[in-house]
Protein backbone atom coordinates (compact mmCIF):
# COMPACT_ATOMS: atom_id res chain seq x y z
CA UNK A 1 0.00 0.00 0.00
CA UNK A 2 1.19 3.53 -0.78
CA UNK A 3 1.36 5.38 2.52
CA UNK A 4 0.29 9.03 2.33
CA UNK A 5 -0.98 9.70 5.86
CA UNK A 6 1.31 7.43 7.88
CA UNK A 7 4.87 6.14 7.92
CA UNK A 8 5.91 2.59 8.75
CA UNK A 9 9.37 1.40 9.75
CA UNK A 10 10.85 -1.69 11.40
CA UNK A 11 14.14 -1.71 13.30
CA UNK A 12 15.49 -3.99 16.00
CA UNK A 13 12.21 -5.93 16.35
CA UNK A 14 10.17 -2.74 16.81
CA UNK A 15 7.60 -1.59 14.25
CA UNK A 16 6.93 2.15 14.44
CA UNK A 17 3.76 3.57 12.95
CA UNK A 18 3.84 7.36 12.63
CA UNK A 19 0.63 9.31 12.05
CA UNK A 20 1.86 11.82 9.49
CA UNK A 21 -0.33 14.68 8.36
CA UNK A 22 1.80 17.42 9.90
CA UNK A 23 0.05 20.32 8.18
CA UNK A 24 -3.21 19.15 9.80
CA UNK A 25 -1.72 18.30 13.23
CA UNK A 26 -1.83 14.62 12.27
CA UNK A 27 -5.63 14.76 12.17
CA UNK A 28 -7.48 11.50 11.53
CA UNK A 29 -9.12 10.67 8.20
CA UNK A 30 -10.52 7.57 6.56
CA UNK A 31 -7.30 7.34 4.56
CA UNK A 32 -5.23 7.44 7.76
CA UNK A 33 -7.41 4.77 9.36
CA UNK A 34 -7.06 2.56 6.28
CA UNK A 35 -3.28 2.94 6.28
CA UNK A 36 -3.04 2.51 10.06
CA UNK A 37 -4.84 -0.83 9.95
CA UNK A 38 -2.67 -1.96 7.05
CA UNK A 39 0.45 -1.07 9.05
CA UNK A 40 -0.86 -2.96 12.09
CA UNK A 41 -1.53 -6.00 9.91
CA UNK A 42 2.03 -5.89 8.55
CA UNK A 43 3.52 -5.60 12.04
CA UNK A 44 1.34 -8.26 13.58
CA UNK A 45 2.11 -10.73 10.80
CA UNK A 46 5.86 -10.12 10.81
CA UNK A 47 7.72 -12.68 12.92
CA UNK A 48 10.61 -10.22 13.14
CA UNK A 49 8.46 -7.67 14.96
CA UNK A 50 7.97 -8.05 18.70
CA UNK A 51 6.55 -4.65 19.74
CA UNK A 52 4.50 -1.98 17.94
CA UNK A 53 4.99 1.74 18.68
CA UNK A 54 2.48 4.39 17.55
CA UNK A 55 3.40 8.08 17.56
CA UNK A 56 2.67 11.35 15.78
CA UNK A 57 4.81 13.15 13.24
CA UNK A 58 6.72 15.66 15.40
CA UNK A 59 6.32 18.28 12.67
CA UNK A 60 2.59 18.18 13.37
CA UNK A 61 3.03 19.34 16.98
CA UNK A 62 0.47 16.75 18.06
CA UNK A 63 0.02 13.02 18.52
CA UNK A 64 -3.34 13.21 16.73
CA UNK A 65 -5.58 16.27 16.93
CA UNK A 66 -8.72 14.20 16.32
CA UNK A 67 -10.91 13.93 13.26
CA UNK A 68 -10.01 16.28 10.45
CA UNK A 69 -12.30 19.33 10.41
CA UNK A 70 -13.14 18.71 6.75
CA UNK A 71 -14.38 15.22 7.70
CA UNK A 72 -16.54 16.71 10.47
CA UNK A 73 -18.00 19.20 8.00
CA UNK A 74 -18.67 16.34 5.60
CA UNK A 75 -20.71 14.48 8.22
CA UNK A 76 -22.88 17.58 8.69
CA UNK A 77 -23.39 18.05 4.96
CA UNK A 78 -24.31 14.39 4.43
CA UNK A 79 -26.50 14.24 7.51
CA UNK A 80 -24.87 10.98 8.54
CA UNK A 81 -21.60 9.59 9.86
CA UNK A 82 -19.16 8.47 7.17
CA UNK A 83 -16.03 6.69 8.43
CA UNK A 84 -14.38 7.11 5.04
CA UNK A 85 -13.26 3.48 4.84
CA UNK A 86 -14.23 0.60 2.57
CA UNK A 87 -15.07 -3.05 3.18
CA UNK A 88 -11.62 -3.97 1.82
CA UNK A 89 -9.87 -2.40 4.81
CA UNK A 90 -7.34 -4.62 6.63
CA UNK A 91 -8.66 -6.45 9.68
CA UNK A 92 -5.75 -6.82 12.11
CA UNK A 93 -6.66 -8.50 15.38
CA UNK A 94 -9.97 -9.84 14.08
CA UNK A 95 -10.97 -13.47 14.59
CA UNK A 96 -9.33 -13.92 18.01
CA UNK A 97 -12.40 -13.18 20.12
CA UNK A 98 -15.82 -11.84 19.04
CA UNK A 99 -15.50 -9.15 21.73
CA UNK A 100 -12.51 -7.72 19.86
CA UNK A 101 -14.04 -7.66 16.38
CA UNK A 102 -14.92 -3.96 16.14
CA UNK A 103 -13.28 -0.66 15.24
CA UNK A 104 -10.34 0.06 17.57
CA UNK A 105 -11.26 -2.92 19.77
CA UNK A 106 -9.26 -4.89 17.19
CA UNK A 107 -6.17 -3.73 19.10
CA UNK A 108 -7.03 -6.31 21.78
CA UNK A 109 -6.73 -9.12 19.24
CA UNK A 110 -3.22 -8.18 18.12
CA UNK A 111 -0.50 -10.61 19.16
CA UNK A 112 2.06 -7.96 20.12
CA UNK A 113 2.12 -5.13 22.68
CA UNK A 114 1.25 -1.67 21.36
CA UNK A 115 2.92 1.35 22.94
CA UNK A 116 1.61 4.87 22.35
CA UNK A 117 4.37 7.48 22.36
CA UNK A 118 2.18 10.56 22.83
CA UNK A 119 4.30 13.47 21.68
CA UNK A 120 1.60 16.13 21.70
CA UNK A 121 -2.13 16.76 21.80
CA UNK A 122 -4.51 13.79 21.67
CA UNK A 123 -8.09 14.82 21.00
CA UNK A 124 -11.20 12.87 20.06
CA UNK A 125 -10.18 9.86 18.01
CA UNK A 126 -6.56 10.66 18.93
CA UNK A 127 -7.40 10.02 22.57
CA UNK A 128 -9.29 6.88 21.53
CA UNK A 129 -6.19 5.60 19.74
CA UNK A 130 -4.04 6.24 22.80
CA UNK A 131 -6.56 4.53 25.09
CA UNK A 132 -6.54 1.33 23.02
CA UNK A 133 -2.75 1.06 23.24
CA UNK A 134 -1.47 -1.32 25.90
CA UNK A 135 1.00 1.19 27.33
CA UNK A 136 1.10 4.98 27.15
CA UNK A 137 4.06 7.34 27.54
CA UNK A 138 3.64 11.09 27.04
CA UNK A 139 5.42 14.41 27.06
CA UNK A 140 4.50 16.96 29.76
CA UNK A 141 2.03 19.67 28.90
CA UNK A 142 0.19 17.74 26.19
CA UNK A 143 -3.51 18.56 25.96
CA UNK A 144 -6.06 15.74 25.92
CA UNK A 145 -9.82 15.82 25.36
CA UNK A 146 -12.57 13.39 24.42
CA UNK A 147 -14.06 16.31 22.40
CA UNK A 148 -17.34 14.58 21.52
CA UNK A 149 -19.62 16.76 23.63
CA UNK A 150 -19.04 19.90 21.58
CA UNK A 151 -20.22 18.11 18.43
CA UNK A 152 -23.33 16.44 19.88
CA UNK A 153 -21.62 13.07 19.56
CA UNK A 154 -21.77 10.20 22.04
CA UNK A 155 -18.59 8.95 23.71
CA UNK A 156 -16.73 7.52 20.73
CA UNK A 157 -15.58 4.04 19.83
CA UNK A 158 -16.14 2.34 23.17
CA UNK A 159 -14.49 4.96 25.41
CA UNK A 160 -17.48 4.69 27.75
CA UNK A 161 -16.45 1.03 28.31
CA UNK A 162 -12.68 1.44 28.23
CA UNK A 163 -11.90 4.62 30.15
CA UNK A 164 -13.61 3.53 33.41
CA UNK A 165 -11.48 0.39 33.27
CA UNK A 166 -8.29 2.43 32.87
CA UNK A 167 -8.84 5.40 35.19
CA UNK A 168 -11.89 4.43 37.25
CA UNK A 169 -15.47 5.70 37.05
CA UNK A 170 -14.92 9.03 38.80
CA UNK A 171 -12.19 10.24 36.43
CA UNK A 172 -13.90 8.71 33.40
CA UNK A 173 -17.16 10.52 34.20
CA UNK A 174 -15.23 13.79 34.51
CA UNK A 175 -13.57 13.67 31.09
CA UNK A 176 -16.43 11.95 29.26
CA UNK A 177 -19.33 14.03 30.54
CA UNK A 178 -17.53 17.36 30.34
CA UNK A 179 -15.39 16.80 27.21
CA UNK A 180 -13.05 19.26 28.90
CA UNK A 181 -9.40 19.69 28.01
CA UNK A 182 -7.05 18.09 30.53
CA UNK A 183 -3.28 17.92 30.58
CA UNK A 184 -0.92 14.98 30.42
CA UNK A 185 0.00 15.78 34.04
CA UNK A 186 -3.65 15.24 35.01
CA UNK A 187 -3.75 12.11 32.87
CA UNK A 188 -0.73 10.78 34.74
CA UNK A 189 -2.40 11.44 38.09
CA UNK A 190 -5.54 9.65 36.87
CA UNK A 191 -3.56 6.55 35.93
CA UNK A 192 -4.05 6.96 32.17
CA UNK A 193 -0.31 7.19 31.49
CA UNK A 194 2.60 4.96 32.42
CA UNK A 195 5.13 7.78 32.51
CA UNK A 196 5.77 11.42 31.62
CA UNK A 197 9.03 12.17 29.82
CA UNK A 198 10.67 15.28 28.35
CA UNK A 199 10.08 15.54 24.61
CA UNK A 200 13.75 14.92 23.82
CA UNK A 201 13.69 11.67 25.86
CA UNK A 202 10.31 10.24 24.85
CA UNK A 203 11.23 8.09 21.84
CA UNK A 204 14.52 6.94 23.35
CA UNK A 205 12.73 5.76 26.50
CA UNK A 206 9.96 4.05 24.53
CA UNK A 207 12.52 2.33 22.31
CA UNK A 208 14.49 1.11 25.32
CA UNK A 209 11.30 -0.16 26.96
CA UNK A 210 10.24 -1.91 23.75
CA UNK A 211 13.65 -3.54 23.32
CA UNK A 212 13.47 -4.85 26.88
CA UNK A 213 10.05 -6.38 26.17
CA UNK A 214 11.38 -8.00 23.01
CA UNK A 215 14.45 -9.37 24.74
CA UNK A 216 12.98 -10.66 27.99
CA UNK A 217 9.43 -11.80 27.19
CA UNK A 218 8.75 -14.87 25.04
CA UNK A 219 6.56 -14.08 22.00
CA UNK A 220 3.96 -16.65 23.03
CA UNK A 221 3.81 -15.22 26.52
CA UNK A 222 3.33 -11.68 25.22
CA UNK A 223 0.56 -12.83 22.87
CA UNK A 224 -1.39 -14.94 25.35
CA UNK A 225 -0.97 -12.52 28.26
CA UNK A 226 -2.30 -9.67 26.15
CA UNK A 227 -5.32 -11.71 25.09
CA UNK A 228 -5.89 -12.83 28.69
CA UNK A 229 -5.92 -9.25 29.94
CA UNK A 230 -8.62 -8.08 27.55
CA UNK A 231 -10.67 -11.26 27.58
CA UNK A 232 -10.72 -11.22 31.37
CA UNK A 233 -12.25 -7.75 31.40
CA UNK A 234 -15.42 -9.54 30.25
CA UNK A 235 -15.16 -12.56 32.55
CA UNK A 236 -15.51 -13.63 36.14
CA UNK A 237 -12.45 -14.59 38.18
CA UNK A 238 -13.10 -18.33 38.06
CA UNK A 239 -13.21 -18.35 34.25
CA UNK A 240 -9.98 -16.34 34.14
CA UNK A 241 -8.23 -18.85 36.42
CA UNK A 242 -9.53 -21.87 34.49
CA UNK A 243 -8.44 -20.46 31.14
CA UNK A 244 -5.02 -19.54 32.53
CA UNK A 245 -4.54 -23.11 33.75
CA UNK A 246 -5.42 -24.50 30.31
CA UNK A 247 -3.00 -22.08 28.64
CA UNK A 248 -0.24 -23.08 31.03
CA UNK A 249 -0.75 -26.76 30.21
CA UNK A 250 -0.39 -26.10 26.48
CA UNK A 251 2.34 -23.44 26.58
CA UNK A 252 4.64 -25.45 28.83
CA UNK A 253 5.07 -27.89 25.93
CA UNK A 254 6.43 -25.14 23.65
CA UNK A 255 10.24 -25.05 23.20
CA UNK A 256 10.31 -21.48 24.48
CA UNK A 257 9.39 -22.71 27.97
CA UNK A 258 12.40 -25.01 28.17
CA UNK A 259 14.59 -22.29 26.63
CA UNK A 260 13.38 -19.75 29.19
CA UNK A 261 14.21 -22.04 32.10
CA UNK A 262 17.60 -22.94 30.64
CA UNK A 263 18.50 -19.31 29.93
CA UNK A 264 17.51 -18.31 33.46
CA UNK A 265 19.67 -21.03 35.00
CA UNK A 266 22.58 -20.20 32.73
CA UNK A 267 22.20 -16.46 33.38
CA UNK A 268 22.00 -15.56 29.69
CA UNK A 269 19.49 -14.00 27.31
CA UNK A 270 16.91 -16.43 25.96
CA UNK A 271 16.85 -17.28 22.25
CA UNK A 272 13.12 -17.41 21.58
CA UNK A 273 11.70 -19.53 18.77
CA UNK A 274 8.41 -17.57 18.69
Amino acid sequence: MELKATRYAVAEQIATITLSRPKRRNAWTGRMHTEYRWCLQQADGDAGVRVIVVTGDPQGNAFCAGADLQALEGHAEKGRYDAGITTEIARPGYGVDPNFDATFAYHFGLTKPVIAAINGAAAGVGLVLAAYADLRFSVPGAKFTTAHGRFNFPAEFGLSWLLPRIVGLTHANDVLLSSRVFTSEEAMAMGFLNKLLPAEELMAHVTTYAKALAATVAPGSARETKHQIYRDLHRDAARAVTDAEHLMESMIRHPDYAEGVKAWLEKRSAQWKG
